[in-house]
Formats: C-alpha cells, sequence, structure tokens
C-alpha cells in the first residue's frame, strides 16, 4: 500500500492533485499529475537526448541490457489532444530544435519523426517509447506507471514491444526488486512528477539503495529546477553519499526564480558514458539558444569523479 503523511495528502487534495484508487482490496492515494500537459518542452528534450546517448553507449557492445523506467507516464503523446494542445509547451521545445543539422541531435529528432507521419508533426515519444526503439532482441524493458489512464495507454503502446513488461505499480518499489538485472547490464531512468515535496529526498534515499544494490549500472535522474535550493540538497547528498563518477547535465530557459514555475531541467546520470560530456558540452549552448535566446543558460560538468 502506497502511503503519503496525512499533511501533504490533505495539501494536495485541497489543489486538487490527489485521487483515490482502489487496487483489489486496497485503497491507495495517488497523484493526478499528467505529463500530457508538458508533453516535448524544453525539459523533455534534455532528458531524452540523454537518454539516448546512454541508450547508444549500452547498444554498442552485443551483449544484453536492461532499461527500467519509475515513471513511464503515456508513452505517446497526441498533439492534437486537449492535455497536449491546452499548454502547447512543445511549441517552445522540442518544435524549435527542429530542421538543425547538429550531429548530436539527429538521434533525438529521428526518434520523434520516428512516431509521425512523413512530412507531419502529430505526435511526441515518451521515454518508454524511446528506449523500446533502441532494445534488442537481446535486450529487456520494465516501465512503471501508477496513474491508472496513463498505465492503461502505455500498455497499449507498448503492444509492438514484447521485450518491454508495463506494471502498474509504485516505480520506487519496484526499481528495488528489479535490481540486480540478470544482463548485469542496465539503464535505469528516474523522473517522478516532485509534486510531493518529499520526492526530492526520496529520489536520493532509492538512488543510494539502488546503487547499493547494483554499483554498476548507469542511473539518470531527471530534476526540474523550481526551487533551486532543493535541487542543491539533492546533489550535495549525492555528493556526500560516497557514490564516485557523477555528472550533471543542465538546461535552463530562464534566470532561477522564487516565483511559481519552472526554469530549468536537468540529468544526474551516475556511471555516464564516457561520451556524455563530449556530446552535450557543445550541444547545451546551442539547446539553450535555441530554445530560450538570451535567457537560455546551461551547465555540463562533474560532480564526483570516478
Amino acid at each position: 500500500m502506497v502511503r503519503l503523511p496525512i499533511e501533504q495528502v490533505s495539501s494536495e487534495r485541497q489543489r486538487g492533485t490527489m485521487r483515490r484508487l482502489q487496487l483489489g482490496p486496497e485503497t491507495i492515494d495517488v497523484l493526478s499529475y499528467r505529463h500530457a500537459f508538458h508533453a516535448g518542452n524544453f525539459a523533455d528534450v534534455i532528458k531524452h537526448i540523454v537518454l539516448i546517448e546512454i541508450l547508444s553507449h549500452l547498444c554498442r557492445k552485443d551483449t544484453s541490457f536492461d532499461y527500467i523506467d519509475t515513471h513511464g507516464g503515456a508513452g505517446l503523446f497526441a498533439l492534437d489532444a486537449a492535455e497536449t494542445a491546452r499548454l502547447q509547451e512543445y511549441k517552445s521545445g522540442f518544435v524549435r530544435l527542429m530542421g538543425r543539422d547538429e550531429p548530436e541531435l539527429i538521434p533525438y529528432l529521428s526518434a520523434v519523426r520516428s512516431v509521425n507521419p512523413p512530412a507531419a508533426l502529430e505526435n511526441y515519444p515518451g521515454s518508454p517509447l524511446i528506449a523500446a526503439q533502441w532494445l534488442r532482441p537481446q535486450d529487456r524493458g520494465w516501465v512503471c506507471e501508477l496513474h491508472p489512464a496513463d498505465h492503461q495507454a502505455l500498455q497499449k503502446c507498448m503492444q509492438p514491444y514484447p521485450r518491454v513488461s508495463v506494471s502498474c505499480e509504485d516505480g520506487f518499489a519496484a526499481l528495488n526488486a528489479r535490481l540486480p538485472p540478470r544482463s548485469r547490464r542496465a539503464a535505469v531512468l528516474i523522473d517522478p512528477p516532485y509534486e510531493i515535496k518529499t520526492d526530492y529526498d526520496r529520489v536520493v534515499d532509492v538512488l543510494i539503495a539502488a546503487h547499493n544494490k547494483f554499483a554498476t549500472g548507469i542511473y539518470a535522474l531527471w530534476y526540474p529546477v523550481v526551487d533551486r535550493a532543493r535541487i542543491e540538497r539533492m546533489e550535495q547528498r549525492l555528493i556526500n553519499s560516497g557514490i564516485r563518477d557523477i555528472q550533471r547535465v543542465e538546461l535552463g530557459v530562464a534566470p532561477d526564480t522564487t516565483a511559481h514555475g519552472m526554469t530549468a531541467s536537468g540529468m544526474i546520470v551516475i556511471n555516464p558514458p564516457w561520451t556524455l560530456l563530449d556530446t552535450m558540452r557543445p550541444l547545451l549552448p546551442v539547446l539553450a539558444q535555441c530554445l530560450a535566446g538570451e535567457l537560455g543558460h546551461s551547465r555540463c560538468d562533474v560532480l564526483v569523479d570516478e
């Protein structure tokens, strides 16, 4: 059973983001966050470019690997759907990169084109669908999504990919059960919505526990910069954890602020591909300029050496 502290449950219900879900004999509280409202935005751009770099690196060896996604979402987002069309964040995200010819962008743009008709733009792929395109016959995927409607959509989206298993469960708990993988190689994507403030601490706890259980996996932790102090605490906890080989890649579209809204987004990667910094360092300034002009900013650095 998934339980939230009483004060947090009360707060989320007042904001209208909490719903009750019956799973057999259990009743749980889940959040109503829907990624469709934000599909294809600048945060997706940086997350999916880094994810593709990780998957590409793993595919350079013939030996199998596992892909584990703790918060899969719906898998595929129709750009004319009510949720996506409401904010149209994709127009200030990946749409601004269409037509670019930087070599580092080609795999990402190809992934988006692969889910669209020729010469048309109708859909944007989520992380599970992008990853499924990279999985080979010897590889396996494990994707979790707790939101009932998104889980149903994700199951449908993954039907053409029998190597991907989809489950309706808490991704944090499921990660522990999936480690260590039989393949002894894995890419783990952890990208919760952070609607509950304790998620900023929980993701670090989960990541440290996962690394203790399976130290050689590649772990990619997505984070939103809404409150910079929270991200700095996350980073410091990871730096103090004793885990080695941690890199950070971040893309910003506005200066940090105490006002409401996400101004930047990034990925913290443990055991990153040796190519990650070389790929992202020249690309990030291009992304920042294309997506935000003079307000754009980025960082690409090492938090902890090997």
